[in-house]
């Protein structure tokens, strides 16, 4: 067995061939890498964007007109302070968010950031430039609710 290995070796017919499983693997294994860091980047940076937008909503939907409140028994929105609410918490990311606006009526407040993601290892290809994540969320007041103290009266 050992003089047909050795006879095979001195052939010379395996030569090269290390040489170009690694030519054309490696592009394969670089790409399949990029994908999966480059796609980690973008669904975090989704995750982000609706991260941002929800707590911009949020923010918005605090701002309850009291008198109305006080008027009817339920919670209307100031429009103006609720759009201004959730575009000044926004403003605290201004190094992330590429684009954002800001919504809101008597019922709701919609909040939708833009942000843009740099590919790390798929940036080197062309046509795989910067690109853009979006969410958007919405948030309507709430008051009480069926044992607003959690105490029984």
């Amino acid at each position: 067995m050992n003089r047909l290995l050795a006879r095979f070796a001195r052939s010379g017919r395996d030569r090269g061939t290390i040489a170009l499983y690694t030519v054309l693997f490696t592009p394969i294994v670089l790409l399949l890498a990029g994908l999966l860091v480059d796609g980690g980047l973008a669904i975090h940076a989704r995750q982000r964007a609706a991260d941002m937008a929800e707590q911009a909503a949020r923010a918005g939907a605090n701002q309850i007109d009291t008198d109305e409140l006080r008027r009817t028994g339920e919670p209307v929105l100031d429009p103006g302070r609720a759009r201004a609410a959730a575009c000044d918490l926004l403003t605290a990311y201004r190094e992330e968010v590429t684009a954002s606006q800001c919504d809101a009526d008597e019922e709701e407040v919609a909040v939708t950031v833009q942000i843009t993601v740099r590919p790390q290892l798929l940036g080197i290809l062309p046509g795989f430039s910067e690109f853009q994540m979006t969410s958007g969320a919405t948030a309507r007041p709430v008051t009480g609710g069926p044992d607003p103290g959690g105490i029984e009266p």
